[in-house]
């Protein structure tokens, strides 16, 4: 399995937790949320937007184009502080999620 196949398999498997905790189905930020300059674009979006429509869609491009992935990733930790408020099942199931597509991308 490629590096890119194993983004693929490890991005579905976020999909399916978010979508599994209803953090999936959120607004499309407008355009100009994306334009932020923070982490996170933390004054734009909530987490799950951040998730869906920046961190999601931009990997996904990056695996089907076969393009060079990030050097790293080390999203988890700011998803679990962001959840720490949350269930501590949800908390745990999604920031497994994207722990395993931080080390997807990081072991490329």
């Amino acid at each position: 399995m490629t590096a890119h196949d194993a983004l693929m398999k490890a991005l579905e498997n976020l999909v399916a937790t978010l979508r599994s905790v209803d953090m999936w189905r959120v607004e499309e930020p407008s355009a100009a949320a994306f334009a932020s300059q923070q982490p996170f674009c933390v004054d734009t979006m909530a987490m799950p937007q951040w998730l869906r429509y920046v961190f999601v869609a931009r990997l996904e491009t990056l695996a089907e184009a076969e393009s060079p992935l990030p050097a790293s990733c080390d999203v988890a930790p700011a998803v679990d502080t962001w959840l720490k408020d949350a269930s501590p099942s949800v908390r745990r199931v999604v920031t497994e999620a994207v722990a395993e597509v931080d080390r997807v991308v990081t072991e490329a």
